[in-house]
């Protein structure tokens, strides 16, 4: 994990324009550097590294003896580097993972290898002999990229949209600052102006069709058929190896655990993996909730099932509260449940990296939308809308839970990984019938469920726990988090300024106290930024206007019993 940042075309001091990449220090607290590209004095690059493999050669943007007309900045884990170089033959000159792109590039260009990556990625790559600059993102966006390009060829890129909002231009005042799309490349020429000019935007990979890189991967052709028995060991298989190959580091490794099926699952896994690997170090979990908190229960649970090194994140409701508009502004989005969700993920970030030594830390994030885990699946009307729901969530990760995952990690100079969004085994889970993915006696994520029934990685009772949405496991049935922040955003937030919501913001208008609390801090640091979120995260096919799973009578009547 680490700070991306780059120029291209700019017509103010460099020196002046280099001040926006330090607000995306916290993404690499190891080391930083400013570089300007030969020839293109109105060019640079920016880099915040935090050394995960590599602590020799892992400067950036990379440069090789090799290519000396390519220039590389990424931020990410390419989990195949090895594979593909025994594939091609390539010749490595450092230890870092991301060196494969140069050479996967002067082999085949940019479509091959965006396409033959297997990991989570964001990069940059400048080409000066063929003029060009190449922009690309991973499937999901677990690795955060925003662009900024105006009218007269003026490109900004970033990892996050705080490190290009203050950039100079003579032609605009406020340079419209934008996601980059997950699962997607860009080709710009790069005049001798140093400006550039769009030449295409491919989407290389769409989540339900296998990775061109599954042909090189280290599990072999898994027996097809959708029998039972054949599908849950074909799940089984594929989630180890996500887990594996996720294991690459020269640095501490971590999970948060909160007790529920995912961040359990990883952890158990984890363990079992351990001495395979040859990691001789305890293995630790962190689990955040506030005093006897569902969650803090049932990770204990675990910890003590599985045998990690556990610690407990307790934490107070005036807490919560405080951390909230750093919170936002670390986000970069004024959505209810995801900045909700992000208050316990934040914190227990912030004693990881202040308590412990573990710096690449593993989370469940994207089962739920994989494996069909919110309680609103319930209530869909078919498998095959759930189906497309599924696939809809997924899409939109980037800017919900994927987005939260990066940034309370990142704030505090930790690497997050994610095997739930493996790109082979998300493209075998979607590739089964609709009907065996939904929800089966009252019971979500029944096949992710059965399929480690039999494991003995987790207690049964923890295996079939029933979904908390995190925001709302962190505190207890009684009094949940929503309901904490709601009674202190009461007093915060009048009657009269809520009426008049849509008229100071027509864009995404707030209608709770709660979202227009939130809009008001995000306007504060984002002024007229809105559009980042095009919309609210909220659950389908149930009437209400608040996201949390506690106001659904699923939710009501399974805690009821």
């Amino acid at each position: 994990m680490c700070g991306i940042w780059a120029l291209f075309g700019s017509d103010e001091c460099l020196s002046v324009q280099c001040l926006s990449a330090m607000k995306i220090a916290h993404r690499g607290p190891d080391a930083f550097r400013f570089e300007n590209v030969n020839g293109f004095t109105n060019c640079c690059f920016g880099f915040h590294r935090l050394a995960v493999v590599d602590q020799l050669y892992g400067m950036q943007p990379i440069r090789v003896k090799k290519f000396p007309y390519l220039w590389l900045c990424y931020n990410g884990e390419i989990y195949n580097f090895k594979q593909l170089q025994k594939q091609f033959g390539f010749e490595y000159q450092t230890l870092l993972d991301g060196e494969v792109i140069l050479h996967l590039y002067n082999k085949g260009g940019i479509e091959q290898t965006a396409s033959m990556l297997d990991g989570v990625f964001a990069f940059i790559l400048l080409d000066t002999a063929n003029r060009k600059v190449f922009l690309a993102r991973d499937t999901y966006g677990v690795r955060p990229l925003f662009k900024v390009l105006t009218d007269d060829g003026f490109l900004g890129v970033c990892s996050e949209a705080k490190g290009l909002i203050n950039l100079k231009h003579s032609e605009s005042l406020f340079p419209k600052v934008e996601p980059f799309l997950p699962g997607h490349y860009e080709v710009l020429d790069l005049k001798p102006s140093g400006k550039v000019a769009s030449v295409e935007l491919v989407k290389f990979h769409s989540y339900k069709d296998e990775p061109l890189h599954a042909a090189c991967d280290t599990v072999e052709n898994l027996p097809s058929g959708f029998d039972l028995e054949t599908v849950k060991s074909n799940i089984r298989i594929l989630f180890e190896n996500a887990v594996r190959k996720r294991l690459m580091a020269h640095r501490r490794i971590g999970c948060l655990l909160s007790g529920g099926l995912d961040s359990s699952l990883v952890a158990a896994i984890l363990l079992k993996l351990r001495k395979e690997m040859n990691i001789n170090y305890p293995l630790q979990t962190f689990a955040i909730g506030m005093e006897n908190s569902p969650d803090l229960l049932a990770a204990r649970k675990v910890a003590a099932h599985i045998g990690s090194e556990h610690h407990e994140v307790i934490f107070n409701s005036e807490e919560g509260i405080q951390a909230i508009e750093e919170v936002i502004f670390s986000l970069e989005t004024y959505d209810i449940t995801t900045v909700r969700a992000s208050i316990g993920m934040y914190l227990v970030s912030k004693y990881i990296r202040k308590k412990t030594d573990s710096v690449v830390i593993f989370s469940g994030e994207g089962s739920d939308e994989l494996t069909q885990g919110y309680i609103y699946f319930h209530k869909a009307p078919s498998p095959e809308e759930a189906a497309e729901e599924s696939e809809r969530l997924l899409k939109e990760l980037y800017m919900f839970d994927v987005l939260r995952a990066d940034r309370t990690t990142a704030a505090h100079g930790l690497e997050l990984r994610v095997p739930f969004l493996d790109h082979r085994f998300t493209s075998y889970y979607l590739s089964l019938p609709a009907e065996m993915r939904t929800p089966k006696n009252g019971i979500e994520k029944y096949l992710l469920r059965q399929s480690f029934e039999d494991s003995n990685l987790l207690p049964k009772e923890i295996l079939w726990r029933p979904k908390e949405a995190f925001s709302d496991g962190i505190t207890s049935v009684k009094k949940s988090w929503f309901s904490i922040l709601q009674d202190y955003i009461d007093q915060q937030v009048d009657d009269l300024l809520l009426e008049k919501a849509a008229e100071k913001y027509p864009f995404n208008p707030p209608k709770t106290k709660e979202s227009y609390y939130y809009r008001q801090i995000f306007e504060k640091h984002y002024p007229g930024r809105s559009s980042w979120l095009p919309h609210y995260w909220m659950p389908r096919w149930v009437k209400t206007a608040d996201p949390s799973a506690r106001t659904l009578k699923h939710y009501k009547s399974a805690a009821q019993e």
